[in-house]
């Protein structure tokens, strides 16, 4: 899975409707008829806007993590690196997402498709950021 990149203005404020309550998937509710709220994503997906920017998701290495194909991945180089999260890291003269496995003491970017190996973590690996949050097209 390799990344495009896209940079992030997070100056503008833009409100869109919201729904504070949750959307039911059975019987609608009568008291949402209406929006009274509003939320800016800026604020709500980035929490240090100097070190977080977006990138684009290409290829299947990771779709059993829920990452797919065109997926737009908000990632954080402020946050630490834990055990089992997905993190950005370049490798091999690229980027790639992996989750990330730590196991005693050796660290390994974990594949979300079987036809992928782990990849031990050596000198060789650039660990860049945390992803965040993952946004779908439907």
């Amino acid at each position: 899975m390799s990344i495009r990149f896209f940079k992030i203005d997070t100056t503008t404020t833009i409100l869109i409707p919201f729904f504070p309550e949750g959307i039911k998937a059975g019987f609608p509710s009568p008291a949402t008829d209406y929006l009274e709220e509003a939320i800016d994503l800026n604020k709500e997906l980035i929490k240090n806007p100097s070190s977080t920017f977006l990138g684009k998701a290409t290829g299947d290495s990771m779709i059993d993590e829920g990452i797919d194909e065109g997926d737009v991945l908000v990632i954080d180089k402020s946050l630490p690196f834990e055990n089992n999260k997905k993190i950005l890291v370049y490798l091999e003269g690229g980027f790639t997402v992996k989750k990330l496995s730590i196991q005693k003491g050796k660290m390994y970017l974990v594949p979300g498709n079987p036809n992928f190996k782990p990849i031990l973590i050596n000198a060789d690996v650039t660990l860049w950021g945390v992803v965040t949050y993952i946004i779908k097209k439907c």
